[in-house]
């Protein structure tokens, strides 16, 4: 019984080992094209020094340590799972009557380990870094002026409405919307206000409106109700829920929320009729993170665990590296069909790993017992 303890401790050190190293060359690979880019885009722009640059690709970093993270897995376990196969290691264990399960469970254990440190640690330090890069990418290096100018300058939101009715919404529609620091300023606002039986109970129109703590303040504003002449109020307030920096938010990339933080913003943006599948999409494929990471170690097993002895090493071990690509693949045309609505977001997210370790599985029972 000690044996096959020992012996998984011995693969499992082995197998983080690897998928730490490649996950280090890997993620300082793609930081380093990452960085080549942004000198390219800083070059027609004398006002941003090297300094600057250098502190947007490191902030980076994390982020794209979370994209690589499935490729390190699968190719550190390919490179650790050959070495042990080479050398013989695996084949006496087998010999000696412990079976691939065995000796495989400490690291499938390890890889699901890093994938949960990965979503529960490393995704809010990514997701805060990663905010601070795309703010500093958007006054330096971007011509647009921030986020709701790249959005055409417009803004709809749908938000709760107690004022007139305690189950009533209002929907809220700017023509011309800028930001000024911390404050969000709108011109040619519209507010439509119903009740929970979505009948119409008022209209208010509005030259001018700012977004202010827990309120909008409307100035130049008129109400028109039906059957009724339209009235001027001159300024008046509207409550809400949304905050400046929910609105600048919802127009980043959900990479910018940490997957605690994601849930939460969910329901504000369903709430404020905002789309919300990009993000629902993004937290599901951070759950979905430590069985793609699973999947990825048994597939590396899969492929590098063959005798070498029969021949053609290099054919198995490119044939791992395809199918690791193939499933990177899959999953990014699932990802793609979740964000049309084609695909529940869940479906999108989980199915890519699923189908890969049902397909690691299988090559582990042909290899086992075939």
């Amino acid at each position: 019984m000690r044996l096959p303890l020992i012996l998984s401790a011995y693969i499992a050190r082995q197998f983080v080992a690897a998928a730490l190293a490649m996950l280090a060359g890997l993620s300082l690979l793609v930081m380093l094209f990452d960085f080549i880019e942004l000198l390219r885009r800083a070059g027609t722009r004398p006002d941003v020094g090297f300094g600057l640059v250098c502190t947007i690709a490191v902030l980076r970093l994390p982020f794209f340590v979370m994209q690589v993270l499935p490729f390190a897995i699968l190719l550190g376990g390919i490179v650790a799972f050959w070495r042990l196969t080479r050398s013989s290691e695996l084949i006496v264990a087998r010999a000696a009557g412990i079976s691939a399960w065995q000796f495989l469970a400490a690291p499938l254990i390890c890889a699901m380990g890093i994938g949960v440190f990965a979503t529960a640690a490393l995704s809010p330090i990514s997701s805060m870094f990663f905010a601070r890069a795309e703010a500093l990418d958007n006054i330096y290096l971007r011509a647009a002026g921030g986020p709701i100018q790249l959005g055409g300058g417009q803004l709809w939101l749908r938000q709760a409405d107690r004022v007139l009715d305690p189950e009533g919404v209002a929907f809220l529609h700017a023509r011309h919307v800028t930001m000024h620091g911390k404050m969000v300023a709108a011109d040619e606002v519209s507010v439509f206000r119903l009740d929970a039986g979505d009948r119409l109970l008022s209209r208010v129109e509005a030259d001018h409106a700012t977004l202010g703590d827990g309120l909008w303040l409307l100035a130049g504003a008129r109400t028109i109700k039906p059957d009724h002449l339209p009235q001027s109020v001159g300024t008046m307030s509207l409550p809400t829920d949304l905050t400046v920096r929910r609105v600048q938010e919802s127009f980043q990339s959900p990479e910018t929320l940490s997957v605690w933080a994601l849930p939460g913003f969910i329901r504000l943006l369903e709430n404020s009729g905002f789309s919300s599948v990009r993000h629902r999409l993004h937290f599901q494929a951070l759950l979905a993170l430590p069985l793609l990471c699973g999947t990825m170690a048994l597939v590396a097993a899969g492929f590098s665990m063959r005798q070498t002895r029969r021949g053609g090493v290099a054919r198995m071990l490119g044939s791992g590296v395809a199918a690791g690509f193939a499933l990177f693949t899959v999953s990014k045309v699932a990802e793609e069909f979740g964000q049309s609505g084609a695909l529940p977001a869940v479906l999108a997210a989980w199915a890519p790993a699923a189908a890969g370790l049902m397909l690691a599985v299988s090559m582990l029972l042909h290899l086992e017992d075939g």
